[in-house]
C-alpha cells in the first residue's frame, strides 16, 4: 500500500451489517504550557486550513473549534470563525486552557472560507512529565465516517485514534496496537515517549470498526455525563408523571445507559488487569492507586490498618476512633510536590467519628460527598493540626471506598476529583465499590502472602542459631539464604557448640526437601546434634547416633551432615561426613584452597552405614568453609563447576570474615537457576599458642587444693592478670575441692587458657554433673557453685567420655 492510499479513506472490510470499516486521517496538534501551538501536522493543515508556519506559536484557542465565535471581521483568523456544536466545544476550550487534567473527547463544527461547515471529532490528552508539552489534541473530519451514497453516519461500535500499519517508522505496528490503550490514562513517564513517536510517525489515522473491539476511553459517541444525566432526569420525571418519553428519546436514553455501563465494565476489566501482578504488598498498593488516576479520579489516597502494614495477620473487630491508619500511597494529577508536605506517605493517624472516612470504615460501604463544602473542609482539616489541607480538598467531589476482605475492612481509598470535573454520582459509587472489592481481594492476597512469609522467616530465624563471632581459638561468620522458588522455609542449618578443652564443634546440615516438615525435621536434628556434641562424642559416633535417631523419627526424611571438631591447642580438625559436599580449607600460607578429601558416607536416615573420622592438621590463620549444596548446585550444570567456583572465591583475599562470606555469595549466587536454600559457615582457625595454655594434674588428696590455688596465682601473675587473681583463685578452689571429693581414680586435670577470655576447666572421672541448688544459711554443702555463678562471666558443665568437665570464664582486663 502506498502512502497516498494509506492517507485516504480505506473501505476494505465489511461489517456484519454492511457498514464498512477503515481509516481516515487525523490532525495532530501539540499545545505547550503557555497555550501556544508547538506542533501542527499536515493533517491539521488539511482539516483546519492553516499552514504550519502560520499555526506554530499562536494561541491554540484561536486555531481550534472551541466555544464562542471569533468576530467575522477579525483578520487574524485565517480561515473564518468557529462555533460550538451540541454544547461539546467547551470541554476542548477547558483542555486548551489547562483547566482539564483528564482525557476528554467531543464534537465541534467549524466554518472555513468557501466551504461548508465541517463536523469535527476531537480527543484531548493531557501530557504529564518533563518538557514544555502540555496537551495532545487529535481531530478528524466526521464526514469520512458517512456513507457516500446516503450521507448517513455508520452505526459503528467504537471509533478510536490509531496509526497506519504500513509506514516506514520502525515499530509502527506495535504502536498502532498499543497507543489506543495507553493514551487514555497518559501515565507519567509515557507521555514524552508517546508524543515523540506521534510526531515522528507523521501518518496518524482514525480507525473505525463495526465489529472489531477497539479499546479507547472516552467514547466520542457517548455525550458528556451532564447531558446524559439531564436526559436520565427527564426520563425519571416523565415516569413519575406517568407520561412516556417519545420513542426516539427513550431508545436514546436506553442506549446511553447501555454505553455508560459498558464503559464502566471496560474500566473495571482494565483495572483488574493492572493490579495484582505480584504478591508484594507494597507493589500491590501502588498498582491499586495508580490504576484509578487519572481516568476515574484525580487524587487517590490509600490507607491501611496498622496490623496489615505491620504484617501481624488478619485484623479483627470493627475499627474505632483509636484505630491507626497508615497512608501507604498517594497518586494525583496536581503539580509535583503539592500534596507531599501536607499528607506525606507513611504517616499514621486515627480518624474521628462523624467524618466520611469513619463512616466508611465502620459500615464497610462507600461514602459519596458530591462537593466538599467549606464547613466540611474545615472539619477534615482540623485533624491535621497545623497543616492546612482545605485548599487541596474544598470544592472537590469525594468518594470514599472501603478495601474489604472476608467482610473485614483492611483499609479505604479517598478519591477526589477536581472542582471543574463532573461530580461523582451514584453510578460512580457502584463502580468505586466494585473497584474496591477487587482491590481489597488483591490486597488481602498480598497481605496473606506477606504474613505467611513473615511467619516463615520467623520460624526459620528461630531455628537457626545466633552464633557468637568468636569462640576459643577461632572466628566464625555465617550466612543463610532462603530458597528462591520452592518456599522460604527449608531444612538447611549451621551451628557451633563449645566443647571442653577449648574446642569448638562446627556443623552444617541439610534436610532434603522444603517446607515446614523439612524445617521441623531440621530443628529436631539440630537439637540432637547440640545434645550429643555436649557429650563430647567423637564425630563418627555422633553421626552414627544421629542416623539412629532419624530412623526412629520416620522413614520419609533424609539429611546430609558435616561435623567437625576444632582443637585450637593441637591445631587439629577431626571431621566426619554423612553424604554432604566436602568442605574447603584455605591455607593462610600461600592462599591455596582445596576440597578436603573425606569419606563421603551415606546421608542421615539411610541406616546401617558406617561413618569414619578423619584428622586434618591446620595452621593458625587457615580458614574452613562449610556450606550446603544449594550454594554450588545449579540445575543443568555439573556440581563440579560450582565446587571449583567455591574454591576460587573462598581463596579470594578479604578484609574481614563477613567480607569473605559476601565474596563467596556474590560469586555463586549470581548464577541463574538457584532454587534451594543455602547455609554457609566459615571459621578462621586462629589457634591458641602454647604459652597461652597452662595445665596441671591434681591428686585426690585435699592438700592438692592449696597447691592448685598457688599454681593459678603464680600463672596469672606471669600473664600480667593480677586483677583476676583473687576471683580465679577462689573459684578454682571450689571446683578442685568438688573434684577431689567426688572423683575416683583418674587424676584431676586443671587448665587455664588465655584467649579472648580467661577460661578455667577442671576435668575428673565422675559422671555426675554439679547443679546450682538453693542454699540456706546453715547448709554445709552447695555453696561452691553459688560462688562460681556469682563471680564468673559464664560457667557450665559437660559430660565427657571419661567423666565431666566444669568450666568458667572471666573477662580479661583492658590493655
Amino acid at each position: 500500500m502506498d502512502r497516498g492510499t494509506e492517507m485516504g479513506t480505506a473501505h476494505g472490510r465489511a461489517g456484519g451489517n454492511g457498514v464498512a470499516a477503515g481509516r481516515i486521517p487525523l490532525a495532530v496538534v501539540v499545545v505547550d504550557r503557555e497555550g501556544l501551538v508547538s506542533h501542527w501536522s499536515r493533517g491539521a493543515r488539511r482539516l483546519f486550513g492553516a499552514a504550519r508556519d502560520e499555526a506554530v506559536g499562536r494561541p491554540a484557542v484561536d486555531l481550534l473549534p472551541v466555544s464562542g465565535a471569533l468576530p467575522d471581521d477579525d483578520e487574524t483568523a485565517p480561515y473564518g470563525a468557529y462555533s460550538a456544536y451540541d454544547g461539546l466545544g467547551p470541554d476542548l476550550e477547558s483542555s486548551l486552557d489547562g483547566r482539564l487534567s483528564y482525557p476528554a473527547a467531543g464534537r465541534a463544527r467549524l466554518s472555513a472560507p468557501d466551504s461548508a461547515r465541517i463536523d469535527v471529532l476531537w480527543w484531548a490528552y493531557p501530557l504529564v512529565g518533563p518538557g514544555p508539552e502540555r496537551l495532545l489534541v487529535l481531530a478528524a473530519d466526521a464526514a469520512g465516517l458517512r456513507h457516500e451514497d446516503t450521507g448517513a453516519g455508520p452505526a459503528v461500535e467504537r471509533i478510536a485514534p490509531g496509526f497506519a500499519l504500513h509506514t516506514d517508522f520502525p515499530g509502527a505496528e506495535e504502536l498502532a496496537r498499543r497507543l489506543p490503550e495507553i493514551l487514555p490514562s497518559m501515565s507519567v513517564g509515557e507521555s514524552a515517549r508517546i508524543v515523540s513517536q506521534v510526531l515522528e510517525l507523521g501518518y496518524p489515522v482514525l480507525e473505525f470498526s463495526q465489529n472489531d473491539r477497539v479499546p479507547v476511553t472516552p467514547d466520542w459517541g457517548v455525550p458528556r455525563r451532564a447531558e446524559r444525566k439531564a436526559r436520565q432526569e427527564r426520563a425519571a420525571a416523565a415516569a413519575a408523571a406517568g407520561a412516556p418519553l417519545p420513542q426516539g428519546e427513550a431508545d436514546e436514553v436506553e442506549n446511553l445507559e447501555y454505553a455508560a455501563v459498558r464503559e464502566r465494565l471496560e474500566f473495571l476489566n482494565e483495572v483488574s488487569g493492572r493490579i495484582g501482578t505480584s504478591l508484594d504488598l507494597s507493589r500491590t498498593i501502588v498498582e491499586v492507586s495508580r490504576a484509578v488516576v487519572p481516568r476515574f479520579t484525580d487524587v487517590a489516597g490509600t490507607y491501611l490498618r496498622e496490623q496489615v502494614v505491620a504484617g501481624e495477620g488478619f485484623p479483627e473487630g470493627v475499627p474505632d476512633t483509636t484505630t491507626m491508619w497508615h497512608r501507604v500511597a498517594l497518586e494525583h494529577t496536581d503539580e509535583p510536590g503539592r500534596w507531599d508536605d501536607v499528607v506525606p506517605v507513611g504517616e499514621a493517624m486515627p480518624f474521628p467519628a462523624h467524618t466520611p472516612f469513619f463512616q466508611c470504615m465502620t459500615t464497610g460501604d462507600p461514602v459519596l460527598v458530591p462537593r466538599i463544602s467549606e464547613q466540611m473542609g474545615h472539619m477534615i482539616a482540623a485533624q491535621f493540626e497545623k497543616r492546612d489541607i482545605r485548599p487541596l480538598i474544598t470544592g472537590r467531589s469525594m468518594l470514599v471506598v472501603p478495601l474489604k476482605a472476608r467482610n473485614v475492612v483492611l483499609g479505604f481509598m479517598i478519591l477526589l476529583r477536581h472542582p471543574e470535573r463532573v461530580e461523582f454520582n451514584d453510578m460512580d459509587r457502584v463502580t468505586g465499590a466494585e473497584l474496591a472489592a477487587r482491590a481489597g481481594l488483591v490486597l488481602d492476597n498480598a497481605r496473606m502472602y506477606t504474613y505467611q512469609e513473615s511467619v516463615a522467616d520467623t520460624l526459620q530465624d528461630s531455628m537457626l542459631p545466633h552464633i557468637a563471632p568468636r569462640m576459643a581459638g577461632c572466628d566464625i561468620a555465617t550466612r543463610y539464604l532462603p530458597g528462591t522458588l520452592l518456599g522460604r522455609v527449608g531444612g538447611d542449618w549451621f551451628d557451633s557448640v563449645k566443647l571442653p578443652g577449648s574446642r569448638t564443634a562446627l556443623v552444617v546440615g541439610d534436610v532434603m526437601g522444603h517446607g515446614l516438615n523439612s524445617a521441623a525435621m531440621m530443628g529436631q536434628l539440630r537439637t540432637a546434634v547440640q545434645t550429643m556434641a555436649a557429650l563430647d562424642l567423637p564425630p563418627a559416633q555422633l553421626l552414627r547416633n544421629l542416623d539412629d535417631l532419624a530412623q526412629r523419627l520416620g522413614e520419609h526424611y533424609l539429611a546430609t551432615c558435616l561435623y567437625a571438631v576444632y582443637d585450637p591447642i593441637k591445631s587439629e580438625l577431626q571431621m566426619a561426613n554423612a553424604g554432604h559436599i566436602p568442605p574447603v580449607l584455605v591455607r593462610a600460607e600461600g592462599g591455596r584452597s582445596d576440597l578436603l578429601d573425606l569419606p563421603t558416607g551415606a546421608p542421615i536416615g539411610v541406616g546401617g552405614v558406617p561413618f569414619e573420622s578423619v584428622r586434618v592438621q591446620v595452621a593458625p590463620g587457615d580458614r574452613l568453609v562449610m556450606c550446603t549444596d544449594g550454594l554450588v548446585e545449579v540445575r543443568g550444570e555439573d556440581i563440579g563447576v560450582g565446587l571449583a567456583t567455591l574454591c576460587e572465591s573462598a581463596a579470594h583475599p578479604a578484609a574481614s570474615m563477613d567480607d569473605a562470606c559476601d565474596t563467596i555469595i556474590r560469586a555463586l549466587n549470581t548464577r541463574g537457576g538457584r532454587k534451594d536454600d543455602v547455609a554457609l559457615l566459615m571459621a578462621r582457625l586462629n589457634g591458641i599458642e602454647p604459652e597461652d595454655v597452662a595445665r596441671w594434674r591434681i591428686g585426690h588428696d585435699r592438700t592438692e587444693v592449696a597447691r592448685a590455688r598457688a599454681a593459678v596465682r603464680e600463672q596469672l601473675h606471669a600473664w600480667g592478670l593480677n586483677s583476676l587473681v583473687d576471683p580465679t583463685e577462689l573459684m578454682v578452689s571450689e571446683l578442685v575441692t568438688n573434684a577431689v571429693r567426688h572423683s575416683h581414680s583418674r587424676p584431676i586435670e586443671l587448665r587455664l587458657v588465655r584467649g579472648e577470655t580467661l577460661l578455667c576447666e577442671v576435668d575428673d572421672d565422675d559422671h555426675t554433673l554439679p547443679t546450682l541448688l538453693s542454699v540456706r544459711r546453715l547448709d554445709e554443702f552447695g555453696r561452691g557453685m553459688h560462688v562460681v555463678s556469682t563471680l564468673a562471666r559464664e560457667w557450665g558443665t559437660s559430660r565427657t567420655s571419661s567423666g565431666k568437665t566444669v568450666w568458667f570464664e572471666l573477662t580479661l582486663p583492658r590493655r
